[in-house]
């Protein structure tokens, strides 16, 4: 469940859990890390009873939250490896010898941080490995190189019209397998081999442009397909959580023929056990199309392929933390739509959250 949930956050409201009323877990694990708050980490924390033991998940290089601080990064930023009684014990437990680092005993925090330095979704020595590596060193001669001598990782120039057409390409064997085999799974896979990710949701390079673009290209093809507003293989994107449905923002279901309903639609999701689940439209709540979305409301995400599109100039939110997020999403393609000079000021501006936690945890 959502940390919200699980604390019972809601606006106004006392959280359900805090130190007086504490958590009845003794483990718990909080996936996406780095998109958490600082104000929701303290209740967190403030919750947890004496005996439990945290478990923190996520990429620290990954865009902070939206909200204040940048909680898991701040956690990180002084690990220097483990100090020399933990190397003995984990070497006398694994029989594997542990790397010298940095750690040392007046920090006992050190010796809980560990760094996972493979990566399973693309290779360390993949075109899109070696550019995750310089964006997070900010090496931007060495991203334009890899971007100029990849087959897996490209730079395409921007062009607003044909911008539409790529992204529409990029969907055309998902539109394949819907017209061919309106299966949900089918279709979900189908929808998950490629993604156009934009840094911001206004303007011509934005994820609205974006979505019209594509609709505007089907409409184009079949008129009848986008004549309504749930038309079949309309992907959405949930933007509210909503507990009662077992949807939360971010989940990605697809409109589909509904096989219990002469010619309507149902939107289909997968379950995270495993199946599909099926829902009227007339239910759904508050959702978007999402041919396109933000850099940010794909943290979590990967797909086979990604386009990832920044503004022509130079821009505030595009930032080094943004750039190797998208990059990161993907498996086995990346292009990226951008000037060289939108790439530079990208890797120069970074995220500079001062919240005083990385002080307050390494006495820095």
């Amino acid at each position: 469940m959502t940390v919200h949930r699980l604390l019972g956050l809601a606006p106004g409201v006392a959280p359900r859990f805090d130190a007086r009323n504490p958590l009845p877990l003794d483990v718990l694990i909080v996936d996406e890390a780095s998109m958490v708050d600082l104000a929701v980490a303290a209740k967190l924390v403030a919750a947890l009873p004496a005996h439990a033991r945290l478990i923190l998940l996520g990429d620290k290089d990954q865009l902070a939250s939206v909200e204040a601080g940048a909680v898991l990064a701040s956690i990180a930023a002084g690990a220097r490896g483990f100090s020399a009684p933990m190397r003995a014990e984990l070497e006398r437990v694994t029989g594997a010898a542990v790397p010298p680092g940095g750690g040392t005993r007046d920090v006992p925090l050190s010796d809980t941080i560990v760094l996972l330095g493979r990566s399973y979704r693309f290779g360390a020595a993949s075109g899109i490995g070696r550019l995750a590596a310089g964006v997070r060193g900010g090496d931007a001669e060495t991203i334009l190189a890899v971007l100029a001598g990849s087959a897996d990782a490209r730079l395409v120039a921007v062009d607003t019209e044909a911008l539409g057409d790529a992204v529409f390409s990029g969907y055309r064997h998902y539109f394949d397998t819907v017209r061919a085999n309106p299966e949900p799974a089918a279709c979900l896979a189908a929808l998950g081999r490629f993604r156009a990710l934009a840094a911001v949701r206004g303007g011509p390079l934005g994820v609205e442009a974006l979505n019209r673009a594509v609709e505007r290209r089907l409409a184009a093809e079949d008129p009848a397909v986008v004549h309504r507003a749930w038309y079949a293989g309309r992907p959405v994107m949930v933007t509210r959580n909503d507990y009662a449905l077992r949807l939360s923002n971010g989940d990605v279901g697809i409109s589909l023929p509904d096989p219990h309903v002469p010619g309507g639609v149902a939107v289909c999701f997968e379950n995270p056990a495993g199946g599909i689940r099926r829902l009227s439209p007339a239910r759904m709540p508050e959702c978007e199309t999402v041919y396109a979305m933000t850099v940010h409301k794909s943290q979590g995400s990967e797909f086979d392929a990604v386009l990832l599109i920044l503004p022509p100039e130079p821009s505030a939110v595009v930032t080094r933390e943004l750039l190797y997020t998208g990059v990161t999403r993907a498996r086995s393609y990346v292009a990226i739509c951008a000037s060289p000079s939108t790439l530079r000021a990208a890797i120069d501006a970074r995220v500079v959250r001062a919240s005083g936690l990385a002080e307050r945890l390494w006495g820095r």
